[in-house]
């Protein structure tokens, strides 16, 4: 199901934009969260991405179920117990690059850019602005990018038993090779 329906949000966005335009299904994000008593990181590489470098829109799903922990019960009390995958199955950014201007797909190069968008998680949207580059080489184009989340700012229920063990801002970190489509 998932496959199924970045598979459409991609299509829908390609069908929308000519030229430089850029996908990928196999995104890779992180998250870390640091604390005195414990530190948790899990990594997904199934985050769909596209981005239009005419337009400058950027769009990422995640899927959340395939965030791989090194513990296995860390991994389902982050599914059952945190982001409630069943009924949140996806985390989605959707932007713009605001200084689009300054950036060519089309010519190899570091490019610093700055997006602001929305991103829904658990079900619950935000505005925020993102800082990262694009390192264009040769046909691909991979996006970089670090950020902090607050689980608090999306609903997301931290039980006083497990307060101690999970950050209250957790730092997320993108790194995505795209094709051009």
């Amino acid at each position: 199901m998932k496959t199924i329906l970045a598979t459409i949000c991609l299509a829908a966005f390609a069908i929308s934009a000519p030229a430089q335009k850029f996908m990928t299904r196999t995104g890779k994000v992180t998250f870390f969260s640091s604390t005195p008593v414990e530190n948790i990181e899990a990594y997904n590489n199934e985050a769909a991405s596209a981005v239009d470098g005419a337009t400058g829109d950027v769009m990422f799903i995640v899927p959340i179920k395939s965030f791989k922990f090194e513990k296995a019960l860390m991994q389902e009390h982050f599914n059952e117990n945190y982001m409630e995958s069943d009924k949140f199955p996806k985390a989605e950014y959707k932007g713009k690059i605001t200084n689009i201007g300054e950036v060519n797909l089309k010519k190899d190069g570091t490019y610093k850019a700055l997006t602001k968008g929305k991103l829904t998680i658990h079900g619950v949207t935000r505005d925020i602005s993102v800082p990262g580059t694009i390192v264009v080489k040769g046909d691909k184009a991979v996006i970089n990018t670090k950020f902090n989340v607050a689980p608090a700012d999306y609903g997301i229920k931290i039980p006083s038993i497990a307060a101690s063990k999970i950050a209250q801002k957790i730092e997320v970190t993108v790194n995505s090779e795209l094709s051009p489509k």
